[in-house]
């Protein structure tokens, strides 16, 4: 911001929200689908918002640019309305292909498709849970940089069904604790969900709730452009994070609609939308007048911003060359750790090794655990906590699996770093809807999952995971990798890092011996040949820790005449990326599958599967 608003800026900002509100209107009654009644509400919110936010348009990826979030994904049309009205790479054109087959501008918002959209949203609370991330990344790179490179602020807009998502209470509290105060959320408190007022089932105290997290509470009629303004201002020199409650009206404007859920999620139609315009004296669709571009358009700002930054980094040749080690994301230099064969160590021990060796390598490798970090080996030794007020790489959670999948989805965005979390294998569950948008958005993510199996033994069938890695395959875009051993391990790591996608490491508790290192181009295809056989009459499959069983039934079988060839599947998903041909040179003879799980994949290769067909039992794990 340049300065601040005044009464003289009122007539000019007021014509900038009428256009944005029915701009946003025009989109949804265009595509004959959509949500007008939130962009229409948060109208005079986006024009002041534009007025404080450091962007620059024709640099989007500008690394101390401002990180906006927009939680609510069916705020989308007013999301595009005002990244044209910013001056980012939307014509008028692609706004009026609003929902269209390929257009830059689909239903809700999909990062490295459109041009400013920070990360993919959509799903409620996800976005809130990404703006802490967001703020995180800030002060970690602050830690690993300094405080003049990185000064932004993120902000997050979110309503009342983010508020009622668990996952914006478990971001919420860690954000409270870490006293992210370069976080600003502005709540659109309009009081209205789909089936109608909100309190039909939320009656809570959102300005209560957020002062026991240890936020900053501010409050403002969301259509009043200078209250707005001077909420804005303050909540940038707050010492905790920020949360606005904008009391607005849902489809603000909108003749015989406002304040009503029937303007939530459909078009306006046009004789409505028609008499709404003239009420204001507005006509013609799609309208922006030449004062409104030139007073929403930030591109000489944003250049300018950008030009001061980039500065004052050429003067810091060290800082500078900080900036270029974290960009570049390079692991090639990484000193893996070794493993005496023979021994015996669970998979989740040899990746608590081989974490540390990457951190060593590579500043930007950081993460934690839900509450686990013991168990899940991920603590990282030579790194500090992050905590104020240093926020070092070891990532404490908390008993938050949903907030921490979402978060290091904003830590993968962020640009500086490559992100790991943990917990347990069956608790996959519980960030399921974050994990799956990692798979959309291609983030490179790591989740370690331990506790692969029947294995966890005398915990039980509440903590044995069954269905999962069957879930987790099923994902597109999505790596899935089963070492069976401490040397697999590391080829699994060398792969995944090459992909720059999405991973899933899944680890045993139990100990396994330790094999022969198994050849990196093996690997790299997903599945191979562990043990030979000229004419197998049959072919075990297992991944993990159901490969030695297999490798030991080898020698009873070929005692009794039978040729037994054994396929080690580390990653199904890159093995079905193979050629027909490599597939029959693995699976010859009759193919039995050996897998702890449900195993409902393996149909494509398998004449029959071992595998699990209840959710186990507590006991010892020496009697699977």
């Amino acid at each position: 911001m340049d300065r601040k608003l005044s009464d003289s800026d009122l007539p000019l900002l007021q014509e900038c929200a009428h256009t944005l509100r029915f701009l946003s209107a025009d989109m949804v009654q265009r595509a004959n689908s959509g949500h007008p009644g939130v962009a229409m509400g948060l109208a005079e919110v986006g024009v002041v918002l534009g007025w404080h936010v450091r962007l620059n348009p024709s640099n989007p990826h500008w690394l101390n640019r401002d990180r906006v979030v927009f939680s609510g994904g069916h705020a989308s049309a007013l999301v595009y309305a005002l990244l044209h009205l910013w001056g980012f790479d939307l014509d008028l054109e692609d706004l009026k292909s609003f929902r269209q087959l390929d257009s830059k501008t689909p239903g809700h918002l999909e990062c490295k498709h459109t041009p400013g959209v920070e990360i993919t949203t959509g799903p409620l609370g996800q976005g809130f849970a990404n703006a802490v991330g967001f703020a995180l990344a800030t002060k970690i790179a602050q830690n690993l940089l300094d405080t003049q490179s990185i000064n932004h602020k993120v902000y997050c807009l979110c309503g009342d069904g983010d508020l009622q998502e668990g996952i914006s209470y478990e971001s919420a509290s860690l954000a409270g604790h870490l006293g992210l105060d370069n976080l600003i959320v502005i709540y659109d408190s309009n009081a209205i969900t789909i089936e109608g007022e909100t309190n039909l089932a939320f009656s809570e105290n959102v300005r209560d709730r957020f002062k026991a997290q240890n936020w900053e509470v501010l409050e403002c009629d969301g259509h009043n452009l200078l209250e707005i303004d001077r909420v804005l201002t303050r909540a940038q020199a707050t010492t905790k994070p920020t949360i606005i409650i904008a009391k607005t009206t849902i489809g603000k404007g909108a003749l015989g609609l406002e304040g009503s859920a029937k303007v939530h999620g459909a078009p306006l139609g046009l004789e409505v939308l028609a008499r709404s315009k003239e009420a204001l004296g507005l006509s013609g669709d799609f309208v922006i007048p030449k004062q409104v571009a030139r007073a929403l358009n930030m591109q000489e700002k944003g250049q300018r911003l950008e030009s001061e930054w980039q500065g004052y980094i050429n003067s810091q040749p060290n800082l500078k060359a900080r900036i270029a080690h974290l960009q570049a994301k390079d692991f090639s230099k990484v000193q893996y750790p070794s493993f005496e064969v023979g021994k015996m160590m669970a998979t989740r021990v040899s990746n608590g090794a081989i974490l540390n060796a990457l951190s060593e390598a590579y500043l930007g490798f950081l993460g934690g655990s839900a509450d686990l970090a013991p168990s899940n080996n991920t603590h990282l030794k030579a790194q500090q906590d992050c905590l104020p007020p240093h926020f070092g790489r070891n990532l404490h959670f908390g008993i938050r699996e949903h907030a921490m999948g979402a978060m290091s989805n904003a830590l993968a965005n962020y640009g500086l770093f490559v992100p790991f979390c943990a917990t347990f294998f069956v608790f996959s569950d519980y960030l399921a809807p974050a994990l799956r948008l990692s798979a959309l958005m291609g983030n490179q993510v790591f989740y370690i999952f331990t506790h692969d199996s029947v294995g966890v033994g005398e915990d039980g069938p509440t903590h044995q995971p069954i269905e999962h890695l069957s879930h987790l395959r099923a994902l597109p875009n999505f790596y899935v990798f089963r070492p069976m051993d401490a040397h697999e391990n590391v080829r699994c790591w060398q792969v995944a890092l090459s992909l720059k996608k999405p991973c899933a490491f899944v680890l045993s508790r139990q100990n396994l011996a330790v094999l022969e290192p198994t050849p990196l181009e093996a690997v790299q295809r997903g599945g191979y040949v562990a043990h030979a056989h000229p004419s197998p009459q049959i072919t075990l499959v297992g991944s993990g820790s159901e490969v030695n069983p297999c490798l030991e039934a080898v020698q009873i079988l070929q005692d009794e005449g039978v040729g037994v060839q054994v396929v080690s599947v580390p990653c199904l998903d890159l093995l079905l990326e193979q050629d027909k041909a490599y597939l029959k040179s693995l699976f010859k003879g009759k193919v039995l599958v050996v897998e702890a799980g449900r195993g409902l994949e393996w149909g494509r290769f398998a004449h029959a599967l071992l595998g699990m067909e209840s959710f186990g039992k507590s006991a010892p794990g020496a009697c699977c």
